[in-house]
């Protein structure tokens, strides 16, 4: 997959899987290998990204005597979720006519 492509598509899985429940960036790369290939050294940079979008908020909370930081998806996350769905129609489009597909 184009590597620009990819990271589009990262972010929506990542503020996705984010909705759902508040996670950590181990846990977060577990739930993602399954959907598309992801490490934890390209997690971060687009944790970084969608924080800097304001698409997240931190907080620390303890595990086995060690803070571990959590991540939370705010409302402009769920708004870039909802943008991407909005938008997924207009992708179909551009797919169909690119694979020859007669209906569109």
């Amino acid at each position: 997959m184009d590597a620009q492509m990819k990271k589009g598509l990262l972010d929506i899985v990542v503020l996705k899987v984010l909705s759902i429940k508040d996670s950590y960036g181990y846990e977060i790369v577990e739930i993602v290998k399954p959907i598309m290939p992801i490490s934890e050294n390209s997690l971060y940079p687009v944790l970084r990204r969608l924080l800097k979008q304001n698409c997240l908020e931190t907080y620390s909370k303890e595990y086995h005597s060690r803070l571990r930081k959590y991540y939370h998806i705010t409302d402009t996350g769920k708004q870039k979720i909802a943008k991407f769905i909005d938008q997924i129609s207009d992708v179909e489009k551009i797919y169909n006519y690119i694979s020859g597909d007669k209906n569109e």
